[in-house]
């Protein structure tokens, strides 16, 4: 098919109005001048690229697609830079946009400052300075990882009680699934002796006796974190919509709220409604929610954006995580568990029967299913919950995705592909807890985490992510930790797993938009999807694969507008 009668086509069905007039008006914008990565097999490079009204109307050579230039048509010349797609973000928290601007971060580097549990407290300290927090108001930080600790443990309840005499505090651990507290914290939440351990969580106790010590993980956890107190629902707009430079300055166009409670998803209606969203953001009601946001009826996902916000699904957690020793496996750990217990092998978060009938509910509903698990028993309790839940028809296409999906064995895998379950993976474990992954598990089992290369050679597209505020939002590292899979020591994980930047890149982009059931209008760059790309410093496909990391987000470019471009102070 010639050029131009590609071009006539696309824009009659992307545009209103005849084909002939669609073809005569200008387009709005043309992108030229470097190397530009189209994430579509069928066309993988071009020199140029037009957009009119948010979509893409042309791609091809230099000399064709500037024919469509007028006299207000704006021509950007990449200068050697290099154009992709938007990037499609395959599991995050976007309301961690509040956190991360209110709370402390106690997170170890290269994601945060504190080698030592005196650098966590004088990270709580000065946030309590900045944000003026008197006595009795709690003090929150995020992000701790014991193991990087000079001491290899977080602080204490006495060395906080110490700190803060006046303040609850409370400690998020790296995982996002746990916390230390001191006293005054526990006390607001009334953890004492006699308090039981809940089924699925943990409560660390003092030894010799059953006097909690501060530490609370899983069920025992996820309570109380719903109930600290927060910022005004005017405030938490305000950081929302300032915070979400965080996503567009490393090139995402379309972000995900992972675990959305309803007085969140209430709040991002109201940001959405102004008009204040740059990007798409899908948001995933937790499955505890679901009478609250479907007002009593089945869950089903939003078929449209409405002012870049919709619901996409359903979010589901089974087990906790591998870095903080309570993902659930068929194996012990070879450390003990978190509270000290021996031959621990983790547990899921909730029993089976409750995530089968879970599993049954969205299933029937018809929305998408979206399952945290990361150690083999958990993913064992998705496959047999997806069984029960399929109505004798697993292979039935549902879109179900398993994020993370970190310890999966090669028959899980096998079934996912059988089963058409998409997993998301976490490649940045690589770096960020490869070594404790390690200690914890051993050489066999790290070195098959997030296996990118296995899962593609079962005809699985799996996607990518970062889980911020886990891990730092930081699209180029995910792509640089599938590629090199090297861990903060320098280690390889899982040599076998490695795979080629295109794939990497597709990750993020193409098979992000294919696990949420967009592909059809993101993730590549051709005719008639939406103008969602990305200038980057370089080509991550031609540079040394060791370097990929050090490329940087140099424009965002959402429906063909510019929402972030990096000025000389963000080098800095």
């Amino acid at each position: 098919m010639s050029f131009v009668i590609r071009v006539i086509l696309l824009v009659a069905l992307a545009a209103t109005g005849t084909a002939s007039r669609a073809i005569a008006a200008p387009a709005d914008r043309i992108i030229r001048g470097g190397p530009i990565v189209t994430v579509n097999p069928a066309q993988p490079t071009t020199s140029a690229v037009a957009i009119a009204a948010g979509k893409i109307i042309a791609v091809g050579a230099e000399d064709d697609v500037m024919k469509l230039a007028g006299p207000g048509t704006q021509v950007t010349d990449l200068g050697g830079r290099t154009l992709v797609p938007g990037f499609v973000d395959g599991h995050s928290h976007f309301w961690a946009l509040v956190d991360v601007q209110t709370q402390a971060l106690c997170a170890s580097p290269p994601a945060g400052p504190c080698r030592s549990v005196a650098d966590v407290i004088a990270a709580l300290k000065a946030v309590q300075a900045r944000r003026k927090l008197g006595p009795g108001t709690f003090v929150v930080g995020f992000g701790y990882d014991p193991e990087l600790l000079a001491e290899r443990r977080p602080p204490t309840k006495q060395e906080l009680d110490a700190a803060f005499p006046e303040n609850p505090v409370m400690i998020v651990h790296v995982s996002g699934h746990g916390a230390m507290l001191n006293s005054k914290a526990l006390a607001t939440y009334d953890i004492t002796a006699a308090t039981p351990t809940p089924k699925g969580g943990v409560i660390g106790r003092e030894p010799g006796s059953n006097e909690p010590d501060g530490l609370l993980f899983e069920t025992a956890f996820l309570p109380i974190f719903s109930q600290v107190p927060g910022p005004s629902a005017d405030e938490s707009l305000a950081l929302l919509r300032a915070g979400q430079e965080l996503y567009l300055k490393n090139g995402i166009t379309t972000a995900q709220e992972g675990a959305t409670m309803k007085h969140q998803l209430d709040l991002l209606r109201i940001l959405a409604d102004r008009g204040d969203l740059k990007l798409d953001v899908v948001a995933l009601p937790f499955i505890t929610e679901l009478d609250e946001v479907f007002a009593g009826k089945p869950p089903a996902n939003e078929p449209g954006y409405r002012n870049r916000l919709r619901i996409g699904g359903v979010k589901i957690v089974a087990d906790g995580s591998p870095q903080g020793r309570t993902a659930a496996f068929t194996t012990p750990y070879l450390v003990s568990g978190p509270a000290g217990q021996k031959d621990w092998r983790g547990e899921l978060s909730f029993p089976q029967a409750t995530l089968n009938e879970w599993v049954k509910r969205v299933y029937d509903g018809g929305a998408t299913l979206f399952v945290h698990c990361n150690g083999d028993a958990a993913i064992d309790a998705l496959l047999e919950a997806h069984r029960f839940a399929s109505g004798g028809d697993p292979a039935k296409p549902r879109g179900t995705v398993g994020v993370h999906s970190q310890f999966i064995r090669h028959d899980q895998l096998e079934k996912y592909a059988a089963w058409k379950i998409t997993p998301s993976f976490f490649t940045l474990h690589c770096f960020y807890f490869g070594d404790t992954h390690l200690a914890n598990r051993g050489r066999q089992q790290a070195d098959f985490i997030s296996p990118m290369r296995s899962a593609r050679a079962l005809g699985i597209r799996p996607a990518n992510h970062t889980d911020f505020n886990v891990s730092p939002l930081d699209q180029l590292f995910t792509i640089h930790t599938a590629v090199n899979r090297m861990s903060r020591s320098g280690q390889t994980i899982g040599a076998g797993e490695q795979i080629g930047p295109l794939e990497a890149l597709e990750a993020i982009t193409i098979d992000g938009a294919r696990m949420y059931g967009e592909e059809a209008t993101k993730g590549s760059i051709e005719p008639g999807k939406r103008a969602d790309l990305v200038i980057l410093s370089a080509n991550p496909l031609t540079v040394p694969s060791a370097t990929i990391e050090t490329i940087r987000v140099e424009e965002t470019i959402k429906d063909g507008t510019t929402v972030w471009r990096r000025i000389p102070e963000d080098d800095r």
